[in-house]
């Protein structure tokens, strides 16, 4: 392929890669299917565009569009060259907010235009769960639809004009009226005008196979509308003129109750003529929570809009008294809408695991039938799951009659893969008997292509094969997708990974102990590519400080998922391809949260490292910082403290320094503490506090750096009424839990002196046989402590995750591990689980500031909302993550993305905080980034508190 290459780098103003990571980025799309292209192009504009059509059409080499890459179907995958959109033609080009239009770019993301619209009261009405990352081409190429379809249609119905390359480089303008028509086009449609009149089922959401009925006169003869929904196989999309419409003023959600999934299937249909804006279903079985929904075993969210909030909760309770329901709810406040809409959303990855773990997949994700027949067809759906012993938890557009599903297939044995093609062909079976389509969003691709006999009878789907001949008579666009279709149940991406276990470290317990398993998790859903953080959400600060592909949870796990299968990157875990997209990863455990299948790649990561650098030499930031526990302990024996603080002061020792130690120059080198937490704790004499006794865990950042925090929590803790303890640092069996030291000399005799530590540096840098090492260490050093019922409380948020998850999952075999992860407490949790009686200093200032990113992923900060609200502390922490993330942002090459993370929410709500506002920040790192790039003191809750209780602002006690 060098003579292509070089052919394209000289005709393309866009980016050309026909390198390991850009081929390996883009294998597989967000269905089951997986091909190998050659090569990708990012084409600045059209004329780029025509150029890679050029070049392809001469050497025979297929051409495959692709936008966010989240299609299910396997249409977004090519073995030839791939052209991605997203990255320089993701322009809205302009806005015309009186002629209610918008002209797009193919690579635009669908919320970038609505954010646009927004200001002026509009919106583009279809909305698929992606809107966060899909793209208005993707949309089309699919004809997408969204929760919203059943008040403004599909893509097809909100397209005007659409500005196409074919691929022998004609540049057309489809309209209405036979608009742009290719040669061919409209004397093959006017041969077969009783064809189209009868051989397409009448219901909204039938996207299967071509649209030709758009092209009959007496629906305009629409060119562009039937474009929609090809899939890329027709012509290549440079632009789009696309129709707005009127956003509701207000908006209120009615969640109703049902029984059952068939009861809420049958009531759907009924409820349309009252004009809601979505009727969309799920059940239990899809639902981590129910404790926000209404009573019931399934659940309807119908939608109402009106010009004032009044207006729009009426119209919903009307709905809620036509439907005959167990319970209902009609919620009008926006934070709480939106959260209901997260549960809906997050399906799409939900559905990807059975309640007890087990893998579920896409392949018949959206089936449409005509809405009143819905239940039945339910009803005969899950019969046939049953038959065949599968299981799947439908939901979906229950207004239109459109169900989503992932099915439990086994597609790792070729018993298995012959069962999912049986089932594929019965249930086409059924859904043509309902008067159904095989596809209702999402394309038919590869998954249904080889089925749409069954739907259309093989003279419409000649007649497919002979409009992709018009259109591309050369069959060199995205070929094997709707026409002449490749089989299946072939290429499936399972095919290529390693049948047996993989050597690992971590005992990944949500995925059996298989390291395969755990990395096939990510299906492609792409909610790590969103390019703006919402909420408290968290993932993933590098794509967004980025914007490029291997830097997105899913980037990486498909690069870890082509390491694995040996094909494209060949070098197994020494893959310097792995390595560089990991590189930037800030292991803020972000994904393990706000991922719907909870992928974690800080874990994937560390697992990497161990493996990459095994018997090699390691960056020198794994042995500055990696090994810093062993450092600072060193500086503390042999009290240099002042002395390092001294010569870190001197810039060109300082530079050198951090030049030997792998340390961003742009860093400064934090002071370490004149005293230790634990010297101090030994020089305090007795302590307070008569009631539970908590063990306060000396974390290496509370010990050396910030032991403020440490005198703090103890003041706080002992105000409480807690009696405080430190764990043992004498290995002495049977010794009760104290502060630390022994009276006893035979103990001291035999005992062995240590300090606990969660081996969170030695995990972040893949030093995992270290970790193990310091965390036995820790476990022995801990077991009087587990004898107790004691909680351990952790004031470092990343060493309190570090305990919680990276622990037992790294001594698996060690039931201690287990043990000593459930003892973990945060400060706020401790609080309230152990003194519940007590009232917190009434401080009454804003808080600013943001919920460290593993507190949000791991630990949860209810107990912290709770404790800063008893506190007079007002106000939302943002999202995100600070970007300094331990040892990331000091890492030589790492301070740019770690300032553009800060940039993102920290930095800009600190600097618009009142001038009065306490600036939050629990975690080191996190002072540490605020302190350094925007100059402000960031403080931990317990520093806060602990200085209102010696301001006398005690709040009443309960007795």
């Amino acid at each position: 392929m060098s003579d292509l290459e070089a052919e394209l780098r000289k005709a393309v103003r866009g980016d050309v890669g026909f390198d390991v990571t850009s081929r390996a980025l883009v294998t597989m799309d967000a269905s089951n299917y997986r091909r190998v292209p050659v090569g990708v192009v990012a084409p600045r504009d059209a004329q780029d565009v025509a150029a890679v059509l050029e070049v392809c059409r001469a050497h025979g080499v297929p051409v495959v569009a692709r936008g966010g890459g989240t299609s299910i179907a396997g249409q977004a995958t090519g073995t030839g060259v791939v052209l991605d959109f997203t990255r320089y033609m993701n322009r809205l080009v302009a806005l015309d907010a009186d002629a209610r239009t918008a002209v797009v770019q193919p690579g635009l993301v669908l919320d970038r235009l609505q954010e646009a619209a927004a200001p002026h009261g509009l919106r583009f009405g279809p909305d698929p769960s992606t809107h966060s990352r899909c793209t208005l081409g993707g949309m089309i190429g699919n004809n997408s639809c969204g929760s919203h379809s059943v008040a403004w249609g599909t893509t097809a119905d909100n397209v005007r004009e659409l500005d196409v390359l074919t691929a022998r480089g004609e540049r057309l303008r489809l309209g209405q009226g036979w608009a742009g028509a290719p040669d061919g086009l409209r004397a093959l449609a006017e041969g077969e005008l009783a064809r189209l009149r009868t051989g397409f089922p009448e219901l909204p959401r039938r996207i299967s196979g071509y649209a030709l009925d758009a092209l009959l006169p007496e629906r305009g003869a629409d060119v562009a509308r039937s474009f929609c929904g090809s899939e890329g196989t027709l012509g290549v999309l440079t632009e789009a003129v696309v129709s707005l419409v009127e956003a509701p003023r207000a908006r209120a959600l009615a969640v109703l109750g049902y029984a059952d999934e068939g009861a809420a299937a049958e009531s759907a249909a009924g409820l349309l003529p009252y004009g809601p804006l979505t009727v969309e279903g799920m059940a239990a079985d899809l639902v981590r929570s129910a404790a926000e929904l209404p009573r019931g075993g399934a659940w309807l969210f119908v939608e109402t809009g009106g010009e004032s909030a009044g207006e729009a909760r009426a119209r919903a309770e009307t709905i809620v008294r036509a439907a005959d329901v167990v319970d209902a709810r009609v919620v009008t406040d926006g934070a709480a809408q939106r959260a209901l809409w997260r549960i809906r959303e997050d399906a799409s990855g939900t559905a990807t695991r059975m309640p007890d773990g087990t893998e579920a997949w896409p392949g018949w994700e959206d089936c449409a039938v005509p809405p009143a027949r819905l239940g039945a067809y339910l009803r005969d759906f899950r019969a046939l799951l049953t038959a065949h012993g599968l299981r799947g938890a439908p939901y979906g557009h229950f207004g239109d009659g459109c169900i989503h599903v992932r099915i439990d297939f086994d597609l790792l044995t070729e018993a298995g893969v012959g069962r999912f093609r049986r089932f594929s062909e019965e249930l086409a079976d059924l859904v043509v008997a309902y008067g159904g389509s095989l596809s209702g969003e999402h394309g038919d691709g590869q998954a249904r292509a080889e089925l749409l006999p069954r739907m259309y009878g093989d003279e419409t789907v000649a007649l497919f094969e002979r409009v992709k001949a018009v259109w591309d008579p050369d069959d060199l666009l995205n070929p094997g997708m709707l026409v002449r279709p490749a089989p299946l149940d072939s290429g499936l991406r399972f095919a290529v990974l390693p049948r047996e276990p993989v050597d690992v470290a971590f005992g990944y317990p949500g995925d059996g102990g298989d390291f395969t398993a755990a990395v096939r998790r990510c299906v492609g859903v792409a909610k790590c590519r969103t390019t703006t953080a919402s909420g408290p959400a968290v993932m993933c600060p590098s794509y967004r400080a980025t914007g490029e592909e291997r830097h997105s949870t899913r980037g990486r796990a498909r690069l870890l998922h082509e390491m694995l299968a040996g094909e494209v990157v060949t070098d197994g875990w020494r893959s310097e391809e792995v390595r560089e997209a990991l590189d930037l990863c800030l292991s803020c455990k972000g994904c393990r949260s706000d991922c719907p299948v909870e992928v974690d790649m800080a874990t994937y990561k560390a697992e990497f490292l161990h493996h990459h650098y095994a018997g090699r030499r390691r960056p020198a930031a794994h042995y500055s910082m990696g090994r810093l526990p062993v450092w600072l302990r060193w500086v503390s024996r042999t009290r240099t403290v002042p002395l390092v603080n001294a010569l870190a002061g001197v810039r060109p020792l300082a530079w050198v320094a951090k030049r030997v130690g792998g340390i961003a120059v742009e860093r400064d080198i934090p002071r370490l503490a004149g005293e230790t937490f634990s010297r101090w704790w030994r020089g305090r004499g007795p302590g307070g506090g008569s009631g539970d006794l908590v063990v306060l865990w000396p974390d290496t950042f509370t010990e050396h750096l910030s032991p403020s925090v440490g005198r703090a929590a103890v003041r706080v803790l002992e105000a409480a009424g807690l009696r405080v303890a430190l764990p043992p640092t004498l290995r002495m069996r049977g010794r009760p839990v104290g502060d630390g030291r022994s009276r006893s000399a035979a103990a001291l005799l035999t005992a062995r002196r240590g300090r606990v530590c969660c081996g969170l540096t030695y995990v972040s840098t893949g030093q995992l046989d270290h970790a193990r090492v310091v965390l036995r260490r820790t476990l022995d050093l801990m077991e009087p402590v587990l004898e107790t019922d004691a909680p351990v409380v952790v004031l470092e948020p990343s060493c309190a995750a570090a305990l919680r998850s990276d622990l037992p999952e790294l001594l698996h075999d060690d039931p201690r591990a287990a043990r000593l992860a459930a003892r973990v407490l945060t400060f706020a949790e401790t609080l309230e689980r152990h003194a519940p009686g007590w009232r917190p200093p009434r401080l009454d200032r804003p808080a600013v500031g943001q919920t460290h990113c593993h507190q949000h992923a791991v630990l949860g900060d209810t107990a912290d909302r709770g404790l800063r609200e008893a506190a007079g502390l007002d106000g939302e922490l943002t999202g995100g993550c600070c970007g300094l993330a331990g040892n990331f942002g000091f890492e030589e090459g790492h301070f740019e993305v770690s300032a553009t993370c800060a940039e993102e929410q920290l930095l800009p709500s600190v600097r618009a905080a009142d001038p009065s506002a306490v600036v939050l920040a629990d975690g080191f790192s996190c002072r540490t980034q605020l302190e350094q790039l925007a100059g402000v003191r960031g403080r931990h809750l317990a520093e806060v508190l602990a200085e209102g209780l010696d301001e006398g602002l005690d709040g009443p006690r309960e007795r």
